[in-house]
């Protein structure tokens, strides 16, 4: 048995957490760049590392989660939504529930906010957004942005929605009351019910063929019929049907 095993087999133990699941060559090479930064020499040791240091395991799954994200990230997609696709919602209820999984720091969800906010009053607006770091979600609460983060956000919605502080942008109260932010695992916690809209972008990308179906399965069930799924850019879904979904838009899977 491998350490690189090894290892996955202790920290599925220790935080239950399957590495196994996610591309190997990817993981690896983005954890052994870790482990040597930190001094340690093998698999082995650096488990021994993050497992008596809080810090060490917090910057572990820093490292082995994807975070990189903006605002309207692949606008003419978040267009799409805007004009087409929650009016479609919108004719049946006027109380959406939505759900931002893998949220990262909290850009998509502002960003569904924005965009829900051309329909509805802010304060009828509620958004679940979840991600597998605490970190990154701690730093999402604060809502407090780069200004290349904001490179693809209309400068009407920058105006309304964002106070400038210094080379920093603050997401307004307004914006971050309607979000909830949530711990989650998408590979082993469970799913909620009964979603209009799931957004679920740029993540599938780092998961193996047997997570992406178990995945895609879960979001299928989490949804309601008529409900929409909104993937992204590089994350179409070939066999939709196999996960009772069809395709309404390009990146947008209804539930039949």
């Amino acid at each position: 048995m491998s350490d690189y095993t090894k290892f996955i087999a202790s920290v599925k133990q220790k935080t239950g957490i399957d590495l196994s699941l996610y591309k190997e060559a990817q993981m690896k090479r983005r954890l052994t760049s870790l482990y040597e930064k930190r001094g340690c020499k093998n698999f082995t040791e650096y488990f021994e590392l993050i497992r008596n240091d809080r810090s060490m395991m917090d910057e572990f799954l820093d490292r082995m989660t994807i975070n990189v994200s903006e605002f309207y990230r692949n606008s003419q997609r978040w267009d799409v939504l805007d004009k087409k696709i929650l009016p479609q919602l919108l004719q049946k209820t006027n109380k959406l529930k939505c759900w931002s999984a893998a949220c990262s720091t909290g850009e998509e969800p502002y960003s569904m906010a924005m965009v829900l906010s051309n329909h509805l009053p802010m304060r009828e607006i509620t958004i679940s957004a979840t991600d597998l770091d605490n970190g990154v979600l701690e730093k999402a609460k604060v809502g407090l942005y780069p200004e290349r983060s904001l490179k693809e956000v209309p400068t009407v919605v920058k105006q309304k929605y964002f106070n400038q502080e210094g080379q920093f942008f603050q997401v307004t109260d307004e914006v971050k009351k309607t979000v909830l932010f949530k711990q989650h695992n998408l590979l082993d916690d469970a799913y909620g019910k009964d979603f209009d809209l799931i957004v679920c972008r740029n993540v599938m990308i780092y998961f193996t063929e047997e997570a992406k179906d178990q995945i895609y399965t879960n979001f299928s069930k989490a949804l309601k019929p008529g409900g929409i799924l909104f993937v992204g850019s590089t994350e179409q879904i070939f066999s939709p049907e196999r996960y009772g979904l069809e395709s309404e838009d390009t990146f947008f899977y209804k539930k039949i």
